[in-house]
């Protein structure tokens, strides 16, 4: 088993069929070059690769019941589980990925999450009617609270804007998981964090300036 480390370590982007793999191997790549950590990302289906992770990404684009689903036939949700709350590994969630995150998704149906943060995920209701879904495009990000994987990143209304692509969203039983919003006819969870955990809705592989700045914050983050 790899120690964890300070910097970049051996970074294992979980590949269970679901996600932007190809995009997102090459932003971590391309965020660990030019920020100078040294960093070993790899794109991998092996459970026993997951377990002996420094660090833990987990991508996912379609439906939350299809990528669970995918989770639980690549067999690694136990590796993941061991990494991530037993050995206490950073983990990053992106889109889907985040959303699994939750006690459960109510996507057409109720399906279970992983339960690591409480709440729910849910159909995006804008107070605009006019305003279409899925959410898709730019948005500027408001933070609730610091954290290390936003330092040094320009958020608020003249901030950096994240690429989103969604049609649910994830609701926190503890508003203090809720790290950062962005607004679409009314706020949608961006950003949640707790402990060694966290996610993303956006794309930071596909969010340019934003995107390659918090990819490399992850990548130096020990939580």
């Amino acid at each position: 088993m790899t120690g964890r480390s300070g910097q970049g370590g051996a970074v294992a982007i979980v590949d269970y069929g679901s996600g932007n793999l190809h995009s997102a191997l090459k932003a971590f790549e391309r965020a660990a070059r030019e920020a100078s950590v040294d960093a070993r990302v790899a794109v991998t289906a092996d459970a026993d690769a997951i377990r002996r992770a420094d660090r833990i990404v987990l991508p996912g684009v379609g439906a939350f019941a299809d990528c669970r689903a995918g989770v639980e036939r690549a067999g690694v949700l136990d590796a993941l589980e061991e990494a991530v709350r037993r050995r206490g590994a950073p983990f990053l969630g992106i889109c889907v990925g985040m959303q699994l995150l939750a006690t459960r998704g109510l996507e057409h149906v109720t399906t279970p999450g992983f339960g690591w943060i409480s709440g729910e995920v849910g159909a995006i209701r804008p107070a605009d009617p006019a305003l279409k879904i899925p959410h898709m495009g730019w948005n500027t990000l408001d933070l609730a609270r610091p954290h290390p994987l936003f330092a040094g990143i320009r958020t608020g209304r003249d901030g950096l804007h994240a690429y989103f692509v969604h049609s649910y969203a994830l609701t926190p039983a503890d508003p203090a998981d809720a790290l950062a919003t962005a607004d679409y006819g009314g706020p949608l969870t961006a950003a949640v964090a707790r402990g060694n955990v966290a996610g993303v809705q956006f794309h930071p592989e596909k969010s340019q300036a934003l995107g390659l700045a918090l990819i490399a914050n992850f990548l130096r983050w020990t939580p």
